[in-house]
Order: structure tokens, then C-alpha cells, then sequence
């Protein structure tokens, strides 16, 4: 299965030519649910980041994904799906992808609790799109706007 890679260009970070935060978005073939994440892609790239939305995709896909685009964050909507965020995980760490990980969806507290576990951060229906901004602006050091 080989996923189609689409970029969503922000605008361009101001200051000392320093190419924009890039963010991985990409939602495990788990899920079909397509409006939190691009709604949540829609929103990183207004914020003035660089979104690469990989779309339906396997560990692996997201791993060569997050290599070849040298991403500095990767975004996943796992749908509760933990076990999916930790093969990934694992994955990105044999890889030597240090590209910090955030994971939406649904997630009931146990999930949370599980990613909190695994330095992921996650952000649950009813997050507001600012937080998932300022995490991004925080991770990253990048205040893109």
C-alpha cells in the first residue's frame, strides 16, 4: 500500500532564512475519519508551519515519510489505537527519527495515560486547535508567526 504524499506549503518563517517547521500528518490505516485531521493540518499550516499530510498510512510509510521530508514533528490520528502508536514509535526509534510524535483521535484516558507513558502527547476530541499549535511552537522552539 503505498500512500500518496500531498504538501500543504505554510508561509515561510520569518527570520535568518531558516526553512518553516515542517509537520508529518498522517492518520494510521485504522481510520477513515478525515475532518479532525485536516482541520488540524489546515491549522498547523495557517500558523505559518510546512504540513506534510501523508494521509492513510503504515508504520513504515510513516517512517520512510518522516525520513525523506525531514520532518520536525510527526502528527498521527490513531483512533484509540495504541498499540498501532507504539509499533510506530519503536519504528521511528530503530530509524533514529528524532521527530517528537503528537496523537489525536479518540482516546479514552487509558490511551492518554499510555501515550503521556510513551512522551507523546495527545490531544483527545474537544482540543482546541490553539493548544495543538502552541505544543508544536513549544516542542519545536519555532514561533512561526
Amino acid at each position: 500500500m503505498s500512500a500518496d504524499v500531498d504538501v500543504a506549503g505554510g508561509a515561510a518563517a520569518g527570520g535568518g532564512g531558516r526553512r518553516p517547521v515542517k509537520v508529518l500528518m498522517a492518520q494510521t490505516a485504522l481510520d477513515g475519519h478525515w475532518r479532525g485531521p485536516a482541520l488540524v493540518a489546515r491549522t498547523l499550516r495557517d500558523a505559518g508551519f510546512e504540513v506534510v499530510v501523508l494521509g492513510m498510512a503504515r508504520g513504515e510509510e510513516i517512517v520512510r515519510a518522516a525520513i525523506d521530508e525531514d520532518v520536525d514533528v510527526i502528527g498521527l490520528h490513531v483512533g484509540g489505537h495504541i498499540a498501532v502508536v507504539e509499533r510506530i514509535i519503536a519504528a521511528l526509534h530503530d530509524a533514529e527519527v528524532e521527530a517528537p510524535v503528537l496523537a489525536g483521535g479518540t482516546l479514552p484516558p487509558q490511551s492518554v495515560a499510555r501515550l503521556d507513558e510513551l512522551g507523546v502527547r495527545s490531544f483527545p476530541p474537544g482540543s482546541a486547535l490553539d493548544d495543538i499549535v502552541a505544543e508544536v511552537r513549544r516542542i519545536t522552539g519555532r514561533a512561526e508567526r
